[in-house]
């Protein structure tokens, strides 16, 4: 039902956003080209932005060929029925074949990647199959691992991101939203989120969703709402400014001064391609001015920045 008025017609409800969104076949070729201009735009972290576009561009283009794994069909049906995380880590570990995906990955990365990098990839191949699994291990837990094999970890946590993207893109309907106590936590995966994203599309436009550091699933969280404990009312929002005092990044820290903990928010409604988990590599100037300041806590993960780095 809409109303009338001078200036045409209005709707007479605002429609709720949906609750969950699931990730389309596209996300690592976009997430490749916010790599590319940011490291352009980000010069201190050019190089590193570069080889994370590349990572991002290899994870398209295997997304895009056939799985080397596939579950049973109906394999998500009770979960998803009984309003549980159809793609739990947990529930999944023992049976998602992802290292054969792993060497897929690194075969096609090292046809774009410097001598340095090719180093760390046949570090990575040489690595029993339960090294991996404990290289896993890490990723889900958010450990740094060892120093020897810190870097491999960002190329585990690509394979990883591969599969449960895959998986997610491939559910028959999206989940239901998690209850109030696990709304910090993906419903697809159970995963943390990376960062929230203030959308610009018309039907979302300026409705906040955390976007999940693992399959990419999104979920709704209304707004001046605290990702990590629930507060409200206590917020503080803090970004980088350039000499002229204007934002380096479409991306603010979202602070509670309840929790004393921090999500970075993206501003898709100010740059139409800004996305989570580039824009949140790129702004890794602005979790250091925070940890100097020591008041706030980065909640959340970025599986592809490794604790210690």
């Amino acid at each position: 039902m809409s109303g009338q008025h001078a200036f045409g017609s209005a709707p007479g409800a605002i429609m709720a956003p949906e609750a969950v969104l699931l990730p389309d076949g596209e996300v690592f070729g976009r997430r490749a080209l916010r790599l590319r201009e940011l490291a352009e735009a980000v010069e201190p972290l050019a190089d590193f932005l570069a080889f994370m576009a590349q990572l991002a561009q290899v994870q398209q283009q295997l997304l895009e060929r056939a799985p080397l794994w596939r579950p049973a069909p109906g394999a998500f049906d009770l979960a998803l029925e009984h309003g549980m995380p159809p793609l739990g880590v947990r529930a999944l570990r023992g049976n998602v074949a992802w290292q054969p995906e792993l060497f897929v990955l690194l075969d096609a990365l090292e046809l774009h990647v410097g001598q340095r990098q090719r180093r760390l990839l046949a570090t990575l191949r040489e690595q029993t199959p339960a090294q991996l699994e404990a290289l896993a291990d890490d990723v889900f837990e958010g450990r740094s691992g060892a120093d020897e094999q810190r870097a491999l970890l960002p190329l585990v946590a690509a394979a990883l991101q591969l599969v449960w993207v895959r998986l997610a893109a491939n559910l028959p309907r999206p989940p239901r939203r998690a209850e109030p106590e696990s709304r910090g936590l993906c419903p697809c995966c159970g995963s943390p989120p990376v960062a929230g994203v203030i959308h610009g599309e018309s039907r979302r436009s300026g409705v906040r969703y955390l976007h999940c550091a693992l399959c990419a699933c999104e979920w709704h969280l209304e707004r001046v709402t605290c990702s990590l404990c629930g507060a409200g009312g206590k917020m503080l929002y803090l970004e980088l400014d350039d000499a002229q005092g204007r934002p380096v990044l479409p991306v603010r820290a979202e602070a509670c001064g309840e929790c004393h903990g921090y999500l970075k928010l993206v501003q898709r409604d100010l740059h139409g391609r800004a996305e989570p988990v580039a824009d949140d590599l790129a702004s890794l100037a602005l979790d250091l001015l925070l940890a100097e300041q020591g008041e706030y806590l980065r909640g959340g993960c970025n599986l592809l920045l490794v604790s210690g780095e």
